[in-house]
């Protein structure tokens, strides 16, 4: 076995350990923060670094150091507006139109972690899911309201397995004076291996005599996701 492939197995020990020493506790975290996209491998010669946000719901038992949770994660990889006429009978009105490239990424995973000390390392083990998908919208900004004015279409989806595996810490920032609730900073790193998919990125769509065209691409959807989040701890 190859040295850097045992970094995660010796970590996991440690955290095992060291949360072994503790007294066992039962609680609930959810937590929300921005995210960094960096695509890797393959997938980075098609799509650039995205950006978004995300967030995750555990569940530790009393029995030991792990726990059990959901993440789901929103990425936008490519964007472009521009401002076309409403119709070819109303010329004179003028509306924007974006098209934006994204990512939602959905996986259970289990983590080992420490809920212990000023600083909280964990490591964690994914599976799941990414769904990419464009879409094209059209709005003015002086008849936009929560009810109309927004007309939207996906032009492209497609899904793919996903796995991976990651880590981070938690820092304590707060906690509430009987103790039962607690507020953290968390930084967080996932390397997650996407499988194959089909998907446009920025520039893939091609407007010519009224009619519509798609430069389809085809890699992995590996993923290098970044997270600085909050986490409430009860």
């Amino acid at each position: 076995m190859h040295t850097n492939r045992m970094y995660p197995i010796l970590l996991l020990v440690i955290l095992l350990l060291q949360a072994g020493a503790v007294p066992a506790q039962t609680g609930l975290e959810g937590n929300l923060g921005f995210l960094v996209g960096v695509p890797q491998k393959e997938f980075a010669d098609q799509v650039n670094t995205g950006g978004g946000f995300g967030g995750e719901f555990l569940w530790a038992p009393a029995a030991g150091p792990l726990a059990v949770g959901v993440s789901l994660n929103y990425l936008i990889y490519g964007s472009e507006t521009r401002t076309e006429p409403f119709s070819s009978s109303i010329p004179d009105v003028e509306v924007d139109v974006t098209t934006t490239n994204s990512i939602v990424l959905g996986h259970l995973f289990l983590r080992a972690q420490t809920r212990q000390g000023p600083v909280q390392p964990y490591v964690d083990a994914l599976v799941g899911f990414d769904y990419l998908f464009t879409e094209t919208s059209i709005k003015d900004d002086d008849w936009h309201d929560e009810d109309q004015g927004v007309f939207s279409t996906t032009n492209f989806d497609d899904s793919a397995f996903s796995w991976g595996f990651g880590g981070g810490c938690m820092i304590p920032v707060w906690q509430e004076a009987t103790g039962k609730v607690q507020v953290l900073v968390d930084l967080q790193g996932h390397y997650l291996r996407g499988g194959e998919a089909e998907y446009l990125k920025k520039g893939s769509i091609r407007r010519e005599n009224g009619k519509v065209s798609y430069d389809v691409s085809q890699s992995r959807t590996d993923l290098l996701l970044l997270k600085l989040g909050a986490s409430v701890r009860f």
